[in-house]
């Protein structure tokens, strides 16, 4: 199963909508979206095009296609106009080569603290930072950055995990980075 994933929408219909067609263009199967979907947070300035209900609109059009992990900005009215579940915490995703996807926000888990039971590919949202580095260990630690607020110099970006490749992507599907999971 070809898997996207992006985190840190804040509320950027603009950007919400070039990431579903970047999804739509990648013919993936599962878009995996690791929290912050609708509210800005008061760190951050109000992202280009942001109208969260409109972006909560959109999103539910893919309810049946989405997973997403709670993040520090989700809240319960996030989860009432929103037509899929928020995951809390963190959770486990089967990947089609019997390894495991861990996915969390990145505020309680990172690249410094692991949750328990942590699969082969990690990636956390949370710092806005798009990156992938294999560890010693052969894990894959990645965040597919934000596709509405990229900080550090990074760019707009996701990531789509297919046929053993976990693959770091600009938002115009240009590949940034590329790692390939240990069999």
């Amino acid at each position: 199963m070809k898997i996207m994933v992006a985190s840190d929408l804040h509320g950027s219909f603009y950007n919400g909508k070039l990431l579903l067609e970047r999804f739509e263009s990648e013919k993936a199967e599962q878009l995996v979206l690791l929290g912050d979907l609708y509210y800005h947070g008061p760190r951050n300035p109000l992202t280009e095009g942001y109208d969260p209900l409109a972006l909560a609109n959109l999103l539910n059009i893919y309810k049946n296609q989405l997973y997403v992990v709670k993040g520090n900005c989700d809240s319960e009215v996030d989860e009432m106009v929103s037509q899929f579940p928020f995951h809390p915490g963190y959770a486990h995703l089967a990947l089609d080569n019997g390894k495991k996807l861990t996915v969390t926000h990145g505020h309680l888990y990172d690249n410094h603290m692991f949750p328990p039971d942590c699969g082969e590919v990690f990636l956390f949202g949370h710092i806005h930072t798009g990156f992938l580095e294999k560890q010693e260990d052969g894990r894959i630690v990645g965040n597919p950055g934000s596709v509405s607020l990229p900080k550090n110099g990074t760019p707009k970006s996701y990531i789509v995990i297919d046929k053993g490749a976990v693959i770091l992507k600009n938002l115009d599907g240009s590949i940034l980075d590329r790692q390939t999971i240990q069999l």
